[in-house]
């Protein structure tokens, strides 16, 4: 088993999935500390989505674990996964389009699963605090009263991700973060995940090189389902499984 320690969020230990005997996930291990933001790296159909699922309940594995803080998690269910503190963040974001920055806000400070019940409900002075918080890191103070559909796509992403963190997702899990953004709305993404450092616990799966530069302290590669390598971002440059690993897409840039 993968040795935990009272610093760690999250432990994958030999997780795996079979489709039909196809093993899109096989015998992964990962370990990340409370805190620690993680990015993982793969070709496509390496498994990083695949991985991310089954961590956050939407696939279950067919072998393995996956502890949260020690806990054993393994193929709960996604809202029950939710609730005991990992959130996550898709490429298209979740968010209420009807509704505006400022009401999306709320119904994520509420804990409340109806939206409408959420629209009534008093905010604790705990979630105004966070709230405010967020709306600063966010930097969404001058789009409060506008609707989250008319949003930018960068402005949606942030507000999802903000929802998350009022939320109070122990380990946020960030699928593409940056897919579609323009370079200015890409430079205040990574400033807002360097900022969530220490406070969160991050796993960021993520293409764009010059981002992961950014962001990244300790890299895992995944290949075919598997661990490949891991380390810092000098450490996997160099590393020969992963240029083979890569060659045929040009490698890492």
């Amino acid at each position: 088993m993968a040795k935990a320690t009272s610093n760690t969020a999250l432990v994958v230990d030999a997780l795996s999935v079979n489709f039909s005997g196809f093993k899109a996930v096989d015998q992964f291990t990962m370990i990340v500390n409370d805190g620690e933001l993680r990015v993982l790296l793969g070709a496509n159909g390496a498994g990083k989505t695949t991985l991310m699922d089954l961590i956050s309940g939407r696939t279950r594995s067919t072998g393995g674990s996956v502890f949260l803080f020690e806990r054993d998690i393994t193929n709960w269910e996604e809202d029950k996964i939710a609730r005991a503190g990992i959130g996550r963040k898709f490429q298209i974001p979740s968010i209420f389009r009807e509704l505006t920055v400022a009401q999306n806000f709320s119904v994520a400070g509420t804990g409340e699963p109806s939206v409408l019940k959420n629209l009534v409900l008093t905010l604790s002075s705990e979630a105004k605090s966070r709230i405010a918080e967020v709306v600063e890191l966010t930097g969404l103070e001058d789009v409060l009263d506008k609707r989250a559909g008319d949003l930018s796509h960068g402005q949606m992403q942030w507000l999802e991700l903000g929802m998350l963190i009022i939320q109070d997702a122990k380990v946020i899990l960030l699928d593409e973060p940056t897919a579609g953004m323009t370079h200015a709305e890409t430079l205040k993404t990574s400033e807002i995940i360097n900022r969530l450092k220490g406070q969160h616990t991050l796993l960021v799966v993520e293409h764009d090189m010059a981002f992961v530069r950014e962001i990244a302290s300790t890299i895992t590669v995944m290949h075919l389902g598997k661990l490949l390598a891991e380390g810092t971002i000098e450490q996997i440059e160099t590393n020969e499984a992963v240029k083979e690993a890569y060659l045929g897409s040009g490698g890492i840039h």
